[in-house]
């Protein structure tokens, strides 16, 4: 049986979670290496997925050699990937409006926790009008260690004053699942491009296929707390202890 749940603030991945953008990555990644006369498999792409930019580079040259022009792919690739963002935009995921409801019915806080960098982010965020949404925002470059180690989710409860135990992830690929564990977070898992490991998978919280359901799993488990928390408000004469509610610490 699983164990109750007091969640007090939400951390949630960017890309392939909340926004479709995994697909326009693969595709700036996979036109930059064949420009510079490279092969980049699909497969190649799927084992990216998650990781930060340093992690990332570090298994393309593990894959194609030390011969792999890593710095004219760094200059390549961002180009290829904004001009098509500018031309296209990027799908927000289906649910996601089902998820800030439930949010925002709760006042409950939420950080982003994403491996991209900070202008990665920032960029992907305004481009799907939702660089005001978020009481802060955790990038891949702001930590030591990348997904699967924890940091980027104990730095996003701190930013939002709320122990790590009182938080729930949000993810969409194995690492970021690793590193909820390993941060001591429970974790939704929703797949996007990659099937979830069994490793993943048994470390997982709920594995949903949609935001839509992710959404209304939250909803119940936030109303019921909601009852706990007015049962223990009324018998706080009665020995029992007081939930507290954190603030999220603006920007």
């Amino acid at each position: 049986m699983l164990p109750p749940l007091q969640i007090r603030a939400l951390l949630l991945d960017l890309d392939g979670l909340m926004i479709d953008s995994e697909p326009i990555y693969r595709l700036a990644w996979q036109s930059a290496a064949a420009a510079l006369g490279y092969e980049f498999p699909d497969a190649l792409y799927l084992n990216l997925i998650g990781l930060n930019d340093h992690d990332s580079e570090g298994l393309l040259i593990r894959s194609f050699g030390s011969g792999f022009p890593l710095d004219q792919f760094r200059a390549l690739w961002p180009t290829r990937w904004r001009r098509y963002v500018e031309e296209n935009g990027i799908p927000v995921k289906p649910g996601l409006g089902d998820l800030f409801k439930v949010l925002d019915a709760h006042r409950l806080p939420a950080a982003v926790a994403t491996s991209s960098d900070a202008e990665q982010a920032a960029f992907s965020l305004r481009a799907v009008g939702l660089d005001r949404r978020f009481a802060c925002i955790v990038t891949g470059d702001q930590v030591a260690n990348g997904k699967p180690a924890p940091d980027i989710f104990l730095e996003g409860a701190n930013r939002l004053s709320v122990s790590p135990r009182q938080c729930m992830v949000i993810e969409d690929s194995d690492v970021g699942i690793l590193a909820a564990s390993a941060a001591g977070i429970p974790a939704v898992l929703i797949p996007d491009l990659k099937a979830p490991s069994a490793e993943a998978a048994a470390l997982a919280y709920r594995i949903f296929g949609t935001l839509h359901e992710a959404a209304a799993f939250i909803k119940v488990l936030l109303a019921n707390q909601n009852n706990l928390d007015d049962l223990s408000k009324s018998h706080r004469n009665d020995g029992f202890v007081k939930s507290s509610r954190c603030k999220a610490r603006k920007n």
